[in-house]
């Protein structure tokens, strides 16, 4: 799985590092069952176009709660929500293409409409 940056297109530029998850094994696994995620840490769920369907979440099996972030087509933010851990379901308000995890604590650093720039780690 690669290791690809996320960060923010305007100031504060604070990046975070991120699994990056396009293959249907790593989607379905995503963070269940890990411990703890480290503050600079996180997952992006990759989908192939739009959907609100195959981007809603799940928290089960999950020990701790996460910032989640939906993005666009654009990798602009077009919802958000702390999710709790042991939820059944999350889904966007609108059809996103990307699903950002992210430590619980980075909620207040994200707003719908910031725009996010993926930075290759290869």
């Amino acid at each position: 799985m690669k290791i690809v940056k996320i960060r923010k297109s305007s100031s504060p530029f604070t990046v975070v590092n991120v699994k990056y998850c396009d293959t249907f094994l790593s989607k379905l696994i995503g963070l269940m069952f890990s411990r703890k995620l480290k503050h600079d840490c996180g997952l992006v769920l990759v989908e192939n176009n739009e959907t609100r369907i195959n981007t809603s979440i799940h928290m089960m099996f999950m020990n701790y709660d996460l910032t989640v972030l939906w993005l666009d087509k654009q990798m602009v933010i077009i919802d958000k929500v702390l999710a709790r851990k042991w939820v059944p379901i999350y889904i966007p308000k609108k059809p996103a293409q990307y699903v950002l995890e992210l430590h619980h604590s980075k909620f207040s650093g994200y707003s719908i409409g910031d725009k996010l720039i993926l930075i290759n780690g290869d």
